[in-house]
């Protein structure tokens, strides 16, 4: 008994300290992430720079949406479909591919850490459902476009534009915006710049979807 009284205070804590924190990054930036923590750990730079959705070319959200996640706008966090066929997709071996929104790719970059299995997957759909519920469409695209590696030592969209065309992201091109996102799934092993292969064939079909996310209010919720 004295055991279960344990669990259930540790339990009854950890709702009420991750909603706390939950709240508290509804309005203020998330200050560092423990993505960031690996890479100065690895003795890399960390360079980042706050940008507000408002003040990032709306290219850049219309991209994210084109090449992570069409469905962001529709769903509450978790896209089951895209989910299962990853996985199936996945068991047939070749590339992996994963089946996270961007909700859940937001909740793993400010709250947890890379890798971990199942047990960071079940922490990262509570954070999910969390950021979902307090802060909506809109502050959760814009955490994600600034938190998100966009290289090594790279992180969030306006440190990218800069170090990758030299200019802010409030002036991205379709196809610049189309390249970072293309980077966005293996930050670590693909570059904006003069890409090739793979990524320079993802990041101009990105590039070519902006127009329809536009079109057809795939972006509604961020506007």
């Amino acid at each position: 008994m004295r055991v279960l009284r344990f669990l259930i205070k540790l339990a009854i804590w950890f709702v009420v300290l991750s909603l706390m924190w939950v709240v508290v990054l509804r309005f203020f930036p998330p200050p560092f992430t423990f993505t960031m923590a690996g890479d100065l750990l690895s003795g890399h730079s960390v360079t980042k720079d706050w940008k507000s959705l408002d003040s990032i070319d709306p290219d850049m959200p219309r991209a994210t949406i084109a090449g992570e996640d069409a469905g962001f706008c529709a769903h509450n966090g978790f896209d089951f479909k895209a989910m299962a066929g990853a996985a199936m997709r996945n068991a047939q071996g070749g590339r992996i591919r994963g089946g996270s929104t961007i909700s859940q790719q937001t909740a793993k970059n400010v709250f947890l850490f890379q890798g971990g299995g199942y047990v960071r997957k079940a922490f990262e759909a509570w954070f999910t459902v969390l950021i979902e519920a307090v802060w909506g469409k809109r502050r959760i695209m814009e955490v994600y476009l600034n938190v998100a590696e966009t290289g090594i030592g790279t992180y969030g969209a306006e440190a990218a534009a800069i170090r990758y065309f030299n200019h802010s992201a409030d002036r991205l091109t379709p196809n610049e915006a189309g390249r970072i996102a293309a980077v966005l799934p293996l930050p670590k092993k693909r570059e904006a710049v003069t890409p090739r292969g793979f990524v320079r064939r993802h990041g101009n079909a990105i590039a070519r979807q902006v127009g329809v996310v536009r079109r057809d209010g795939l972006d509604a919720c961020i506007r």
